[in-house]
């Protein structure tokens, strides 16, 4: 039976696990990254200061030793104190016995790998899944732990995510990639299909798979996943079942780019019955920078959140 056997691992309290091995390159090395508030918060804080207030008290990240000093100097070493703190490593040579990274290859493995990196610090709890510099909104974090302390697997394993209107989660200066997904009428999740190129046009939100030759319409209300998932233990079984097959192909076709995506293991699970994903829907606006013109508005909406007294002014008090 699926799940079986997992009854005791529901029993630990819920981990939060913030994957942040991309934030170095994306951003050109760690002191890059600009503040959203005059007190020298970055997106990260928020997302950490509403996971502690939700109840989450372990959080994991998982980053690359090439930024760890950084990291620890300007993010981890506030947080001590204020939960349990650990550290995992994502590298390229992290694979399966009989592989070995391609010559050349400098692009990380992708998010299912990176959740496969903290198996053992898991120490099999139920976790969420978040990006480092992803905002999701004050709802999410209370909604996600809530369901990750009642959840447990039975004849199927049974997974979570936030989902958010497209509409809200869009920029004026270029292109996204969104996971859209189809739901049942209960609220569960149907499937999930990546689209790598969607934009804003006149306010109307369109995607294409052609190099913007011709454009689809999507209603603003269609629901997204911007990667906060909350899953059992047994998500790893699978991604570690399911990874040297990935390689195999690959490492074939495009080995210096291929990506191992956690959306699309959980999609395999959904096509072949032995996964359920109820989506939990947020009324909440995603802010991010996509884009370095997308910072002002995020920088405006953290001033509006504190002014209507979602944040307290000074973020973090001193210990």
């Amino acid at each position: 039976m699926v799940g079986e056997g997992k009854g005791k691992a529901m029993k630990k309290k819920p981990v939060l696990v913030i994957m942040a091995a991309g934030m170095g390159s994306r951003y050109g090395g760690l002191k890059q990254i600009d503040p959203v508030d005059e007190q020298g918060n970055l997106i990260i804080d928020f997302s950490i200061y509403d996971a502690i207030a939700a109840g989450f008290e372990k959080i994991i990240f998982i980053i690359k030793k090439a930024i760890e000093k950084e990291f620890k100097e300007q993010i981890g070493r506030r947080m001590e104190g204020r939960a349990e703190i650990a550290y995992v490593y994502q590298e390229l040579d992290q694979l399966p016995e009989g592989y070995t990274c391609p010559e050349g290859r400098k692009k990380p493995w992708g998010t299912g790998h990176a959740i496969l990196c903290c198996a053992r610090e898991l120490e099999g709890a139920p976790f969420a899944v978040i990006n480092a510099d992803d905002y999701y909104g004050k709802s999410a974090f209370p909604a996600i732990f809530h369901q990750l302390s009642h959840m447990e697997d039975g004849d199927r394993y049974h997974y979570a995510m936030i989902g958010y209107e497209l509409d809200k989660t869009l920029t004026d200066h270029g292109h996204v990639a969104r996971g859209v997904c189809s739901l049942d009428p209960d609220g569960m999740l149907r499937e999930i299909v990546e689209r790598t190129r969607i934009e804003s046009h006149g306010g109307r939100a369109e995607y294409t798979e052609d190099e913007g030759l011709t454009w689809i319409s999507l209603p603003g209300e269609t629901v997204v996943s911007m990667n906060l998932w909350g899953f059992t233990p047994s998500i790893l079984e699978e991604l570690s079942r399911r990874f040297p097959a990935f390689l195999d192909h690959g490492m074939g076709t495009d080995p210096l780019k291929c990506e191992y995506f956690l959306p699309f293991v959980v999609d395999e699970l959904l096509r072949e019955g032995r996964a359920d994903v109820r989506v939990l829907p947020s009324g909440d606006s995603w802010y991010g920078v996509t884009y370095k013109e997308d910072k002002e508005k995020v920088v405006e909406a953290i001033r509006r959140m504190k002014a209507e007294g979602l944040y307290p002014e000074q973020l973090w008090e001193e210990e």
